[in-house]
Protein backbone atom coordinates (compact mmCIF):
# COMPACT_ATOMS: atom_id res chain seq x y z
CA UNK A 1 0.00 0.00 0.00
CA UNK A 2 0.85 3.66 -0.97
CA UNK A 3 0.00 6.76 1.12
CA UNK A 4 0.67 8.36 -1.67
CA UNK A 5 -1.58 6.68 -4.34
CA UNK A 6 -4.24 6.32 -1.50
CA UNK A 7 -4.08 10.40 -0.64
CA UNK A 8 -3.63 10.95 -4.89
CA UNK A 9 -7.38 8.97 -5.16
CA UNK A 10 -8.32 11.23 -2.34
CA UNK A 11 -8.49 13.87 -4.14
CA UNK A 12 -11.82 12.46 -6.61
CA UNK A 13 -12.85 10.68 -3.63
CA UNK A 14 -16.11 8.28 -3.54
CA UNK A 15 -18.02 10.86 -6.21
CA UNK A 16 -15.16 10.45 -8.49
CA UNK A 17 -13.95 6.69 -7.50
CA UNK A 18 -11.25 5.30 -9.53
CA UNK A 19 -12.22 1.42 -9.14
CA UNK A 20 -15.85 2.16 -10.05
CA UNK A 21 -14.72 4.04 -12.75
CA UNK A 22 -12.94 1.60 -14.13
CA UNK A 23 -15.54 -1.05 -13.20
CA UNK A 24 -17.73 1.36 -15.59
CA UNK A 25 -14.90 1.79 -19.02
CA UNK A 26 -15.31 -2.42 -18.66
CA UNK A 27 -18.66 -2.89 -19.11
CA UNK A 28 -19.06 -3.03 -22.31
CA UNK A 29 -15.97 -5.09 -23.71
CA UNK A 30 -14.71 -6.70 -20.36
CA UNK A 31 -11.83 -4.62 -20.24
CA UNK A 32 -10.67 -1.00 -20.52
CA UNK A 33 -8.60 -0.26 -23.56
CA UNK A 34 -4.85 0.98 -23.78
CA UNK A 35 -6.14 4.19 -24.33
CA UNK A 36 -8.71 4.61 -21.96
CA UNK A 37 -6.05 3.33 -19.58
CA UNK A 38 -3.88 5.92 -20.70
CA UNK A 39 -6.51 8.69 -19.80
CA UNK A 40 -7.66 7.52 -16.61
CA UNK A 41 -3.74 7.63 -15.35
CA UNK A 42 -3.07 11.47 -16.33
CA UNK A 43 -6.68 12.18 -14.95
CA UNK A 44 -6.28 10.60 -11.68
CA UNK A 45 -1.84 11.29 -12.21
CA UNK A 46 -1.09 7.68 -11.31
CA UNK A 47 1.16 5.85 -13.56
CA UNK A 48 0.12 3.70 -16.50
CA UNK A 49 1.64 0.33 -14.58
CA UNK A 50 -0.54 1.16 -11.26
CA UNK A 51 -3.71 1.04 -13.80
CA UNK A 52 -2.57 -2.28 -15.14
CA UNK A 53 -1.85 -3.42 -11.33
CA UNK A 54 -5.12 -2.91 -10.99
CA UNK A 55 -7.25 -4.20 -13.79
CA UNK A 56 -4.96 -7.41 -14.52
CA UNK A 57 -5.98 -8.54 -11.00
CA UNK A 58 -9.91 -8.51 -11.17
CA UNK A 59 -12.08 -11.43 -12.86
CA UNK A 60 -14.43 -8.52 -14.58
CA UNK A 61 -11.70 -6.57 -15.40
CA UNK A 62 -8.34 -8.09 -16.74
CA UNK A 63 -7.85 -8.51 -20.29
CA UNK A 64 -8.30 -12.05 -20.75
CA UNK A 65 -11.34 -12.00 -19.89
CA UNK A 66 -12.55 -10.01 -22.25
CA UNK A 67 -15.02 -11.04 -24.32
CA UNK A 68 -15.93 -13.32 -21.38
CA UNK A 69 -20.75 -13.75 -21.71
CA UNK A 70 -20.52 -16.55 -19.30
CA UNK A 71 -19.16 -17.72 -15.95
CA UNK A 72 -19.21 -21.16 -14.31
CA UNK A 73 -18.97 -21.42 -10.75
CA UNK A 74 -16.15 -22.95 -9.36
CA UNK A 75 -16.72 -23.14 -5.67
CA UNK A 76 -16.48 -26.10 -3.24
CA UNK A 77 -20.22 -26.50 -2.97
CA UNK A 78 -21.03 -26.79 -6.73
CA UNK A 79 -17.66 -28.55 -6.83
CA UNK A 80 -18.73 -31.70 -4.07
CA UNK A 81 -21.77 -31.70 -5.85
CA UNK A 82 -20.31 -32.66 -9.38
CA UNK A 83 -22.30 -30.86 -11.29
CA UNK A 84 -20.24 -28.04 -13.03
CA UNK A 85 -18.89 -30.94 -16.13
CA UNK A 86 -22.71 -30.73 -17.13
CA UNK A 87 -23.12 -26.83 -16.85
CA UNK A 88 -19.80 -25.91 -18.97
CA UNK A 89 -20.88 -28.70 -21.19
CA UNK A 90 -24.61 -27.15 -21.57
CA UNK A 91 -23.08 -24.20 -21.87
CA UNK A 92 -20.82 -25.00 -24.99
CA UNK A 93 -23.76 -25.59 -26.76
CA UNK A 94 -24.62 -22.33 -27.12
CA UNK A 95 -21.89 -20.05 -26.47
CA UNK A 96 -18.23 -20.12 -27.99
CA UNK A 97 -16.02 -21.79 -25.64
CA UNK A 98 -13.83 -18.87 -25.45
CA UNK A 99 -16.86 -16.82 -24.02
CA UNK A 100 -16.94 -19.21 -21.09
CA UNK A 101 -14.77 -18.47 -18.12
CA UNK A 102 -14.76 -19.44 -14.38
CA UNK A 103 -15.68 -17.55 -11.31
CA UNK A 104 -15.59 -18.41 -7.44
CA UNK A 105 -19.07 -18.97 -5.94
CA UNK A 106 -22.24 -17.22 -6.49
CA UNK A 107 -23.90 -18.32 -3.61
CA UNK A 108 -26.12 -20.62 -4.98
CA UNK A 109 -25.03 -23.43 -2.77
CA UNK A 110 -28.78 -24.49 -1.97
CA UNK A 111 -28.73 -25.78 -5.15
CA UNK A 112 -25.84 -26.07 -7.25
CA UNK A 113 -25.25 -26.07 -11.07
CA UNK A 114 -24.56 -22.08 -10.32
CA UNK A 115 -23.48 -20.04 -12.96
CA UNK A 116 -23.27 -15.85 -14.21
CA UNK A 117 -25.02 -15.12 -17.70
CA UNK A 118 -25.21 -11.72 -18.81
CA UNK A 119 -25.12 -9.96 -15.57
CA UNK A 120 -27.84 -12.90 -13.66
CA UNK A 121 -26.94 -15.49 -11.71
CA UNK A 122 -28.88 -18.78 -12.36
CA UNK A 123 -28.48 -22.45 -10.47
CA UNK A 124 -30.45 -25.76 -10.17
CA UNK A 125 -32.67 -26.40 -13.04
CA UNK A 126 -31.50 -23.31 -15.00
CA UNK A 127 -29.21 -25.01 -16.72
CA UNK A 128 -32.04 -27.55 -18.76
CA UNK A 129 -33.65 -24.41 -19.83
CA UNK A 130 -30.25 -22.10 -21.29
CA UNK A 131 -31.99 -21.82 -24.50
CA UNK A 132 -34.76 -19.48 -23.08
CA UNK A 133 -33.11 -17.62 -20.58
CA UNK A 134 -30.15 -16.58 -23.48
CA UNK A 135 -33.02 -15.98 -25.41
CA UNK A 136 -35.04 -13.52 -23.15
CA UNK A 137 -32.16 -12.25 -20.85
CA UNK A 138 -34.72 -12.47 -17.44
CA UNK A 139 -33.48 -13.98 -13.77
CA UNK A 140 -35.25 -16.57 -12.61
CA UNK A 141 -36.46 -17.05 -8.70
CA UNK A 142 -34.43 -19.31 -6.83
CA UNK A 143 -35.94 -20.47 -3.04
CA UNK A 144 -34.37 -21.72 -0.23
CA UNK A 145 -35.54 -22.69 3.49
CA UNK A 146 -34.79 -19.61 6.26
CA UNK A 147 -35.65 -20.45 9.55
CA UNK A 148 -34.74 -19.01 13.28
CA UNK A 149 -34.52 -21.63 16.04
CA UNK A 150 -34.71 -19.59 19.56
CA UNK A 151 -34.53 -15.79 19.50
CA UNK A 152 -34.79 -14.18 16.12
CA UNK A 153 -32.51 -11.28 16.06
CA UNK A 154 -31.40 -11.26 12.04
CA UNK A 155 -34.59 -13.09 10.94
CA UNK A 156 -37.25 -11.18 12.46
CA UNK A 157 -39.86 -9.11 9.77
CA UNK A 158 -37.94 -7.04 7.91
CA UNK A 159 -37.33 -3.70 8.42
CA UNK A 160 -40.07 -1.28 6.48
CA UNK A 161 -39.02 2.09 5.51
CA UNK A 162 -41.21 3.69 8.23
CA UNK A 163 -40.17 1.36 10.83
CA UNK A 164 -36.50 2.41 9.94
CA UNK A 165 -37.51 5.70 10.45
CA UNK A 166 -38.63 5.24 14.22
CA UNK A 167 -35.38 3.40 15.06
CA UNK A 168 -33.81 6.49 13.99
CA UNK A 169 -36.45 8.93 16.19
CA UNK A 170 -34.73 6.92 19.41
CA UNK A 171 -31.47 6.50 18.26
CA UNK A 172 -31.11 10.46 18.40
CA UNK A 173 -32.85 10.83 21.52
CA UNK A 174 -29.34 8.71 22.66
CA UNK A 175 -26.02 10.35 23.07
CA UNK A 176 -23.20 8.46 20.75
CA UNK A 177 -21.77 7.16 24.14
CA UNK A 178 -24.87 6.06 25.67
CA UNK A 179 -25.47 3.46 21.96
CA UNK A 180 -21.47 2.67 22.26
CA UNK A 181 -21.80 1.67 25.88
CA UNK A 182 -25.02 -0.94 24.83
CA UNK A 183 -22.91 -2.20 22.33
CA UNK A 184 -20.13 -3.16 24.80
CA UNK A 185 -22.53 -4.33 26.89
CA UNK A 186 -23.51 -6.67 24.21
CA UNK A 187 -20.18 -8.55 23.70
CA UNK A 188 -21.16 -8.72 19.75
CA UNK A 189 -18.16 -9.82 18.20
CA UNK A 190 -17.28 -9.83 14.16
CA UNK A 191 -19.46 -12.24 12.60
CA UNK A 192 -17.01 -12.28 9.44
CA UNK A 193 -14.90 -14.55 10.11
CA UNK A 194 -12.14 -13.45 13.19
CA UNK A 195 -14.58 -12.94 16.15
CA UNK A 196 -13.32 -9.70 16.89
CA UNK A 197 -14.76 -7.58 19.13
CA UNK A 198 -16.88 -4.96 17.48
CA UNK A 199 -17.53 -2.71 20.32
CA UNK A 200 -13.24 -1.89 20.54
CA UNK A 201 -13.21 -0.97 16.74
CA UNK A 202 -15.71 1.60 17.54
CA UNK A 203 -14.40 2.93 20.03
CA UNK A 204 -10.88 2.98 18.70
CA UNK A 205 -12.75 4.75 15.59
CA UNK A 206 -14.91 6.97 17.44
CA UNK A 207 -11.61 8.61 19.33
CA UNK A 208 -9.43 8.43 15.80
CA UNK A 209 -8.70 12.15 14.89
CA UNK A 210 -9.76 12.47 10.89
CA UNK A 211 -10.80 14.84 8.56
CA UNK A 212 -13.33 12.76 7.36
CA UNK A 213 -14.23 8.92 8.97
CA UNK A 214 -15.41 5.81 6.98
CA UNK A 215 -18.01 2.87 7.70
CA UNK A 216 -17.07 -0.07 5.09
CA UNK A 217 -19.42 -2.69 5.06
CA UNK A 218 -17.41 -5.75 3.73
CA UNK A 219 -20.03 -7.33 1.28
CA UNK A 220 -17.25 -9.19 -0.40
CA UNK A 221 -16.78 -11.83 1.47
CA UNK A 222 -17.12 -14.64 -0.71
CA UNK A 223 -16.10 -17.73 1.41
CA UNK A 224 -17.32 -21.07 -0.78
CA UNK A 225 -20.85 -22.42 0.36
CA UNK A 226 -21.82 -19.08 2.47
CA UNK A 227 -24.81 -17.28 1.22
CA UNK A 228 -25.47 -16.05 4.36
CA UNK A 229 -24.74 -12.31 3.29
CA UNK A 230 -26.71 -12.61 0.58
CA UNK A 231 -29.65 -13.13 2.45
CA UNK A 232 -29.22 -10.26 4.61
CA UNK A 233 -28.49 -7.66 1.42
CA UNK A 234 -31.25 -9.63 -0.74
CA UNK A 235 -34.08 -9.43 2.12
CA UNK A 236 -32.66 -7.44 5.56
CA UNK A 237 -31.36 -4.84 3.41
CA UNK A 238 -32.36 -1.96 5.63
CA UNK A 239 -31.31 -3.46 9.09
CA UNK A 240 -27.67 -3.77 7.53
CA UNK A 241 -27.96 0.11 6.40
CA UNK A 242 -29.03 1.23 9.71
CA UNK A 243 -26.60 -1.01 11.47
CA UNK A 244 -24.25 1.09 9.20
CA UNK A 245 -25.73 4.46 10.14
CA UNK A 246 -26.34 3.82 14.11
CA UNK A 247 -22.10 2.98 13.55
CA UNK A 248 -21.48 6.40 11.86
CA UNK A 249 -23.48 7.96 14.42
CA UNK A 250 -21.76 6.64 17.17
CA UNK A 251 -18.37 7.26 15.67
CA UNK A 252 -18.94 11.00 13.84
CA UNK A 253 -18.37 9.22 10.57
CA UNK A 254 -20.72 10.96 7.68
CA UNK A 255 -19.88 8.38 4.76
CA UNK A 256 -20.55 4.58 4.60
CA UNK A 257 -19.96 2.17 1.97
CA UNK A 258 -21.53 -0.76 0.70
CA UNK A 259 -18.43 -3.37 -0.98
CA UNK A 260 -20.75 -5.71 -2.76
CA UNK A 261 -19.29 -9.05 -4.22
CA UNK A 262 -19.64 -8.97 -8.05
CA UNK A 263 -20.86 -11.85 -8.01
CA UNK A 264 -23.70 -11.08 -5.96
CA UNK A 265 -25.83 -9.02 -9.15
CA UNK A 266 -29.58 -9.28 -7.36
CA UNK A 267 -27.93 -8.10 -3.92
CA UNK A 268 -26.26 -5.21 -5.59
CA UNK A 269 -29.76 -4.27 -6.81
CA UNK A 270 -32.01 -4.15 -4.30
CA UNK A 271 -29.36 -2.46 -1.65
CA UNK A 272 -29.45 0.55 -4.72
CA UNK A 273 -33.16 0.64 -4.46
CA UNK A 274 -32.88 0.74 -0.55
CA UNK A 275 -30.58 3.37 -0.31
CA UNK A 276 -32.48 5.40 -3.35
CA UNK A 277 -35.78 4.90 -1.25
CA UNK A 278 -34.43 6.35 2.39
CA UNK A 279 -32.72 9.21 0.25
CA UNK A 280 -36.34 10.17 -1.17
CA UNK A 281 -38.19 10.05 2.15
CA UNK A 282 -34.98 12.04 3.73
CA UNK A 283 -33.82 9.94 5.76
CA UNK A 284 -30.39 10.16 4.77
CA UNK A 285 -28.25 13.13 3.55
CA UNK A 286 -27.81 16.47 5.97
CA UNK A 287 -29.36 17.19 9.37
CA UNK A 288 -31.37 13.76 9.39
CA UNK A 289 -34.51 14.03 11.39
CA UNK A 290 -33.14 17.62 12.47
CA UNK A 291 -30.81 16.20 15.01
CA UNK A 292 -27.37 17.41 13.65
CA UNK A 293 -25.87 14.51 12.31
CA UNK A 294 -25.49 13.97 8.08
CA UNK A 295 -25.19 10.64 6.48
CA UNK A 296 -24.92 9.19 3.03
CA UNK A 297 -24.38 5.96 1.41
CA UNK A 298 -22.21 5.33 -1.67
CA UNK A 299 -22.27 1.46 -3.36
CA UNK A 300 -19.06 -0.24 -4.76
CA UNK A 301 -19.58 -3.13 -6.95
CA UNK A 302 -16.32 -5.05 -6.52
CA UNK A 303 -15.12 -6.89 -9.62
CA UNK A 304 -14.22 -10.53 -8.82
CA UNK A 305 -11.62 -11.03 -6.15
CA UNK A 306 -11.89 -12.91 -2.98
CA UNK A 307 -9.00 -11.42 -1.69
CA UNK A 308 -10.86 -8.22 -1.32
CA UNK A 309 -12.99 -9.76 1.59
CA UNK A 310 -9.38 -9.02 3.54
CA UNK A 311 -10.20 -5.63 4.87
CA UNK A 312 -6.88 -3.89 4.15
CA UNK A 313 -7.28 -5.49 0.71
CA UNK A 314 -11.14 -4.23 0.34
CA UNK A 315 -9.31 -0.73 0.93
CA UNK A 316 -6.68 -0.30 -1.26
CA UNK A 317 -9.78 -1.64 -4.03
CA UNK A 318 -12.15 1.04 -3.39
CA UNK A 319 -8.88 3.37 -3.50
CA UNK A 320 -8.11 1.83 -7.32
CA UNK A 321 -5.11 0.53 -6.09
CA UNK A 322 -4.28 -3.00 -6.94
CA UNK A 323 -5.88 -4.36 -3.51
CA UNK A 324 -2.80 -6.28 -1.90
CA UNK A 325 -3.15 -6.63 1.79
CA UNK A 326 -1.89 -3.83 3.53
CA UNK A 327 1.15 -4.19 7.23
CA UNK A 328 -0.84 -3.00 10.09
CA UNK A 329 -0.39 -1.33 12.03
CA UNK A 330 -1.74 1.11 11.41
CA UNK A 331 -5.25 -0.66 11.60
CA UNK A 332 -8.00 0.68 9.45
CA UNK A 333 -9.87 2.46 12.38
CA UNK A 334 -6.48 4.72 12.76
CA UNK A 335 -5.72 4.77 9.17
CA UNK A 336 -7.72 3.22 6.93
CA UNK A 337 -10.13 4.36 3.60
CA UNK A 338 -7.98 7.65 2.01
CA UNK A 339 -5.70 7.34 5.35
CA UNK A 340 -8.87 8.24 7.34
CA UNK A 341 -10.43 6.57 10.19
CA UNK A 342 -12.19 3.25 8.95
CA UNK A 343 -14.66 1.22 10.46
CA UNK A 344 -14.75 -2.41 8.51
CA UNK A 345 -17.25 -4.74 9.80
CA UNK A 346 -19.06 -7.40 7.85
CA UNK A 347 -22.46 -7.87 6.37
CA UNK A 348 -24.00 -9.42 9.17
CA UNK A 349 -22.31 -7.36 12.56
CA UNK A 350 -23.93 -4.54 11.22
CA UNK A 351 -26.81 -6.34 11.14
CA UNK A 352 -26.91 -7.23 14.68
CA UNK A 353 -26.98 -3.58 15.64
CA UNK A 354 -30.05 -2.15 15.31
CA UNK A 355 -31.49 -4.93 17.94
CA UNK A 356 -28.92 -3.69 20.42
CA UNK A 357 -29.78 -0.34 20.17
CA UNK A 358 -33.93 -1.26 20.11
CA UNK A 359 -33.31 -3.90 23.13
CA UNK A 360 -30.39 -3.00 24.65
CA UNK A 361 -26.95 -4.42 25.29
CA UNK A 362 -27.83 -6.50 27.94
CA UNK A 363 -30.40 -8.22 26.05
CA UNK A 364 -28.18 -9.28 23.17
CA UNK A 365 -25.61 -10.71 25.98
CA UNK A 366 -28.02 -13.14 27.29
CA UNK A 367 -28.46 -14.75 24.35
CA UNK A 368 -25.62 -17.21 23.17
CA UNK A 369 -22.79 -18.93 24.97
CA UNK A 370 -20.15 -17.91 27.70
CA UNK A 371 -17.69 -16.63 24.90
CA UNK A 372 -20.15 -16.57 21.78
CA UNK A 373 -23.14 -13.62 22.32
CA UNK A 374 -25.92 -13.36 20.46
CA UNK A 375 -27.32 -15.92 17.33
CA UNK A 376 -25.50 -16.61 14.23
CA UNK A 377 -26.61 -17.44 10.72
CA UNK A 378 -25.43 -20.61 9.47
CA UNK A 379 -25.75 -21.80 5.39
CA UNK A 380 -26.45 -25.44 4.39
CA UNK A 381 -25.60 -26.50 0.94
CA UNK A 382 -26.91 -28.86 -1.57
CA UNK A 383 -26.49 -32.03 0.51
CA UNK A 384 -28.95 -31.23 2.93
CA UNK A 385 -32.46 -32.14 2.61
CA UNK A 386 -33.50 -28.94 4.00
CA UNK A 387 -30.93 -26.89 2.38
CA UNK A 388 -30.87 -22.90 3.34
CA UNK A 389 -30.09 -20.05 5.76
CA UNK A 390 -30.53 -20.18 9.45
CA UNK A 391 -30.61 -18.51 12.18
CA UNK A 392 -30.16 -20.24 15.84
CA UNK A 393 -28.42 -18.87 19.02
CA UNK A 394 -25.00 -19.00 19.90
CA UNK A 395 -24.10 -22.65 21.66
CA UNK A 396 -26.69 -24.60 19.67
CA UNK A 397 -25.18 -28.12 19.16
CA UNK A 398 -24.28 -28.59 15.79
CA UNK A 399 -25.91 -31.73 15.66
CA UNK A 400 -29.21 -29.84 15.94
CA UNK A 401 -28.35 -27.77 13.12
CA UNK A 402 -27.79 -31.01 10.74
CA UNK A 403 -30.51 -32.89 12.13
CA UNK A 404 -33.07 -30.75 12.93
CA UNK A 405 -33.26 -27.40 10.68
CA UNK A 406 -31.37 -29.17 7.87
CA UNK A 407 -33.11 -32.92 8.15
CA UNK A 408 -30.10 -34.64 7.64
CA UNK A 409 -28.21 -35.73 4.57
CA UNK A 410 -29.64 -36.65 0.62
CA UNK A 411 -26.71 -39.04 1.18
CA UNK A 412 -23.84 -40.25 2.66
CA UNK A 413 -21.50 -37.70 3.82
CA UNK A 414 -18.08 -37.81 5.71
CA UNK A 415 -16.73 -34.25 6.16
CA UNK A 416 -18.02 -30.87 6.45
CA UNK A 417 -15.85 -27.83 5.76
CA UNK A 418 -17.51 -25.30 7.93
CA UNK A 419 -16.28 -21.64 7.82
CA UNK A 420 -15.38 -20.80 4.45
CA UNK A 421 -12.11 -21.76 2.58
CA UNK A 422 -10.19 -21.25 5.56
CA UNK A 423 -12.54 -23.24 8.17
CA UNK A 424 -12.45 -26.50 9.65
CA UNK A 425 -12.62 -29.40 8.05
CA UNK A 426 -14.70 -31.44 10.34
CA UNK A 427 -14.58 -35.39 9.99
CA UNK A 428 -18.84 -36.14 10.04
CA UNK A 429 -17.96 -38.43 13.40
CA UNK A 430 -17.19 -35.16 15.34
CA UNK A 431 -20.51 -33.74 14.96
CA UNK A 432 -22.10 -34.54 17.78
CA UNK A 433 -18.64 -32.38 19.80
CA UNK A 434 -19.25 -29.25 18.45
CA UNK A 435 -21.44 -26.29 19.41
CA UNK A 436 -22.29 -23.70 17.13
CA UNK A 437 -20.14 -20.99 19.13
CA UNK A 438 -16.30 -19.55 18.94
CA UNK A 439 -15.04 -21.32 21.57
CA UNK A 440 -15.89 -24.61 20.93
CA UNK A 441 -14.94 -25.02 17.13
CA UNK A 442 -11.54 -23.30 18.16
CA UNK A 443 -10.86 -25.77 21.32
CA UNK A 444 -11.70 -28.66 19.11
CA UNK A 445 -8.81 -27.46 16.64
CA UNK A 446 -11.40 -25.62 13.86
CA UNK A 447 -12.87 -22.65 13.09
CA UNK A 448 -16.36 -21.25 12.79
CA UNK A 449 -16.10 -18.38 10.83
CA UNK A 450 -18.49 -17.17 8.15
CA UNK A 451 -20.47 -20.29 9.55
CA UNK A 452 -20.87 -22.04 6.12
CA UNK A 453 -21.24 -25.82 5.93
CA UNK A 454 -19.94 -27.89 2.70
CA UNK A 455 -20.29 -31.48 2.66
CA UNK A 456 -17.90 -33.90 1.30
CA UNK A 457 -19.53 -36.48 0.10
CA UNK A 458 -18.39 -39.93 0.93
CA UNK A 459 -16.89 -41.21 -2.87
CA UNK A 460 -15.14 -37.34 -2.92
CA UNK A 461 -11.54 -37.60 -2.36
CA UNK A 462 -10.00 -35.42 0.52
CA UNK A 463 -6.66 -35.43 -1.57
CA UNK A 464 -8.63 -33.84 -4.47
CA UNK A 465 -10.41 -31.23 -1.81
CA UNK A 466 -7.15 -29.96 -0.15
CA UNK A 467 -5.75 -30.10 -3.46
CA UNK A 468 -8.52 -27.44 -4.86
CA UNK A 469 -7.90 -25.53 -1.65
CA UNK A 470 -4.47 -25.10 -2.60
CA UNK A 471 -5.76 -24.15 -6.00
CA UNK A 472 -7.79 -21.28 -4.81
CA UNK A 473 -5.23 -19.95 -2.58
CA UNK A 474 -2.75 -19.35 -5.00
CA UNK A 475 -5.69 -18.05 -7.43
CA UNK A 476 -6.68 -15.65 -5.30
CA UNK A 477 -3.68 -14.58 -3.26
CA UNK A 478 -2.78 -10.70 -3.48
CA UNK A 479 0.71 -11.90 -4.29
CA UNK A 480 2.47 -9.48 -1.64
CA UNK A 481 4.21 -12.00 0.60
CA UNK A 482 6.07 -14.89 -0.16
CA UNK A 483 4.26 -17.42 1.91
CA UNK A 484 1.17 -17.06 0.28
CA UNK A 485 2.29 -16.61 -2.86
CA UNK A 486 4.68 -19.09 -3.30
CA UNK A 487 3.57 -21.93 -0.58
CA UNK A 488 -0.21 -22.40 -2.24
CA UNK A 489 1.89 -22.96 -5.17
CA UNK A 490 4.26 -25.47 -4.22
CA UNK A 491 1.21 -27.10 -2.12
CA UNK A 492 -0.88 -27.52 -4.39
CA UNK A 493 1.70 -28.83 -7.19
CA UNK A 494 3.35 -31.22 -4.25
CA UNK A 495 -0.65 -32.74 -4.26
CA UNK A 496 -1.02 -32.51 -7.86
CA UNK A 497 2.63 -34.47 -8.71
CA UNK A 498 1.32 -37.04 -5.90
CA UNK A 499 -1.58 -38.04 -7.46
CA UNK A 500 -0.49 -37.86 -11.10
CA UNK A 501 2.49 -40.44 -10.60
CA UNK A 502 3.83 -42.45 -7.99
CA UNK A 503 5.96 -39.72 -5.78
CA UNK A 504 5.46 -39.34 -2.48
CA UNK A 505 5.26 -36.23 -0.51
CA UNK A 506 7.33 -36.11 2.04
CA UNK A 507 5.34 -35.58 5.44
CA UNK A 508 8.29 -33.03 7.20
CA UNK A 509 8.63 -30.49 4.18
CA UNK A 510 4.56 -30.55 4.01
CA UNK A 511 4.29 -30.01 7.52
CA UNK A 512 7.09 -27.22 7.36
CA UNK A 513 5.61 -25.67 4.03
CA UNK A 514 1.99 -25.45 6.03
CA UNK A 515 3.70 -24.01 9.53
CA UNK A 516 5.38 -21.24 6.79
CA UNK A 517 2.09 -19.98 5.70
CA UNK A 518 0.26 -20.41 9.11
CA UNK A 519 3.51 -18.37 10.89
CA UNK A 520 4.47 -15.92 8.01
CA UNK A 521 1.53 -14.68 5.76
CA UNK A 522 0.60 -11.47 6.34
CA UNK A 523 -3.28 -12.06 6.40
CA UNK A 524 -5.72 -14.96 6.86
CA UNK A 525 -5.86 -16.42 3.51
CA UNK A 526 -2.29 -17.86 2.98
CA UNK A 527 -2.37 -18.10 7.26
CA UNK A 528 -5.30 -19.98 7.05
CA UNK A 529 -5.39 -22.20 4.97
CA UNK A 530 -3.37 -24.67 7.04
CA UNK A 531 -5.99 -25.43 9.52
CA UNK A 532 -8.41 -26.92 7.11
CA UNK A 533 -5.29 -29.35 5.42
CA UNK A 534 -4.09 -29.83 8.91
CA UNK A 535 -7.64 -30.84 9.79
CA UNK A 536 -7.70 -33.26 6.55
CA UNK A 537 -4.16 -34.76 7.13
CA UNK A 538 -5.61 -35.57 11.17
CA UNK A 539 -8.84 -36.55 10.51
CA UNK A 540 -8.41 -38.53 7.43
CA UNK A 541 -5.09 -40.37 8.02
CA UNK A 542 -5.75 -43.81 6.31
CA UNK A 543 -6.93 -41.72 3.09
CA UNK A 544 -4.09 -40.17 2.69
CA UNK A 545 -1.44 -41.74 3.99
CA UNK A 546 -0.71 -43.58 0.67
CA UNK A 547 0.60 -39.97 -0.83
CA UNK A 548 2.49 -39.45 1.48
CA UNK A 549 5.91 -41.24 2.85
Amino acid sequence: MSENLSYLSARKGLHENLFEKLGQLAEESGTPDLQEMQEIAREYLLGEANIYSTLSFYDFLRPENKGKKAYVCNGSACLCAGTQPRVKSELKNHLKEEEIGEMTCLGRCHENSAFYYNGQNYSGEDITNIASLIRSKTATQETYGTQAQGTAILMQNPLTVELFAKQLKYLFTQTPDQVLDEVHKAHVRGRGGAGFPMGFKLETIKEAEGKYKFIVCNADEGDPGAYSDRYLLEQQPLRVLLGMLIAGYVSGANTGVVYIRAEYPESQTVIRQSIRELEDLNLLGNNIQNSGFSFVFKLIKAQGAYICGEETALLSSIEGQSPEVRVRPPFPAQQGLFNMPTLVNSVETFANVPFIVEHGGDAFNRIGSSQSKGTKLISLDGFFNRPGIYEVEMGTPLKTVIEELGSGFKSDVKALHIGGILGGLVPVSMINSLQVSFESFAENGFLLGHGSIVSIPENFPIIEYIKHLFQFTAHESCGKCFPCRLGSTRGFELLQKATDSNYKIDRQLFSDLLDTMQQGSLCALGGGLPLPVKNALQGFDNELKVYFQ
